[in-house]
């Protein structure tokens, strides 16, 4: 059964924010004040992965830190496994716990590639069959962030966009991204580029820029925010998110639906196929003439051998010439006497 379009509602009520920048950009510093400022709004507390301890001097109070010398409040886990992140963050509840954040998605990403043990090709590269493989528990635990009720952060490391001329074969450096799988940037709601601007005088303190690269909610597209807060940043949107959170299929289970329902397409299309090579066998066995014969080769039209296999078609249309023979090598001794 055919699912019926429905008059579109929003229905999420959890962020979903990329950042990614170069080392000193920011990212850690404002993720924790983002997901601070989350977590004071829904009383939850924050779960922070965090993969080569950035966060040790921001659980710490810093009386000299200009911006929130108060220590931040939150729990953390500390490995690069994607396996062990994906175990810990499916322990949490969303009763007690608002806001995951990932620092960082890439090392996440670099550990899959690494997990790889099997035979490189003779370049020294992963082969491609094997990619399927690798990416596997990295989409796995995207997916099911994609789908949890808690606020989500991922943060990634900055890398190069490297395009090769096709006149001289030479490589050049043509963007920026984010380090990850692929398709890691278009998974976020938001999705920020970090950037600290050198101080133009000696003992000035550099500012942080976050450039809103990708935004649907049109809120802050386009715009780039100077030492980004809560405030600046989410404060503008939060009214855009409403209490019921939409569950995404994951990769599996699309795969799943979608497999069993090619299987019943195509037994149902071999069971139409069947029926209508039957009938029209049956039917050309039973002509007597050769105009009998022509008038049903006329109603297998290109629409009804559509409906049929193509073996059938083939089998269909040696039955027909072998009643054509038949009928006209009859038809020949008939003459004769």
């Amino acid at each position: 059964m055919a699912i019926p379009f429905r008059r579109a509602k929003a229905e999420q009520a959890a962020l979903r924010l990329g950042m990614y920048g170069p080392p000193g950009s920011g990212k850690t510093f404002t993720a924790l004040l983002i997901a601070e400022g989350l977590a004071k709004i829904s009383g939850k507390r924050i779960a922070y992965c965090d993969t080569e301890h950035g966060t040790d001097f921001y659980c710490k109070a810093v009386p000299s830190r200009r911006v929130h010398p108060e220590a931040f409040d939150f729990d953390a886990i500390y490995t690069k496994s994607v396996t062990e992140t994906a175990e810990a963050i499916k322990t949490l509840s969303d009763e007690e716990y608002g806001v995951v954040v990932i620092d960082s998605i890439s090392h996440m990403w670099q550990a899959c590639i690494a997990s790889y043990a099997g035979k490189m090709t003779k370049v020294g590269t992963v082969p491609i069959f094997a990619w399927g493989k690798i990416k596997k528990p990295y989409k796995d635990l995207v997916d099911y962030l994609l789908s949890s009720k808690m606020h989500v952060l991922l943060l990634g490391r900055q890398g190069n966009v490297i395009e090769t001329d096709e006149e001289t074969d030479e490589t050049k450096v043509v963007g920026v991204k984010m380090r990850s799988e692929g398709e890691t940037p278009y998974e976020p709601h938001i999705l920020l580029r970090m950037e600290a601007l050198k101080p133009q005088k000696t003992n000035q303190v550099a500012d942080v820029i976050a450039y809103a690269e990708k935004d649907r909610t049109g809120v802050l597209s386009g715009r780039s925010f100077v030492n980004p807060t809560f405030d600046s940043l989410i404060k503008p949107i939060l009214g855009l998110f409403g209490s019921e959170q939409a569950k995404i299929a994951t990769t599996d289970e699309t795969a799943a639906q979608d497999a069993e329902k090619i299987a019943e397409q195509d037994r149902d299309r071999q069971n139409v196929s069947q029926a209508t090579f039957k009938d029209f066998t049956a039917r050309i066995q039973l002509c007597k003439t050769i105009a009998e014969l022509k008038a049903i080769g006329n109603e297998l039209t290109p629409k009804v051998k559509a409906k049929m296999g193509p073996d059938d078609v083939a089998t269909l249309r040696e039955k027909y010439l072998e009643r054509e023979k038949e009928l006209t090598a009859a038809n020949g001794k008939e003459a004769a006497a």
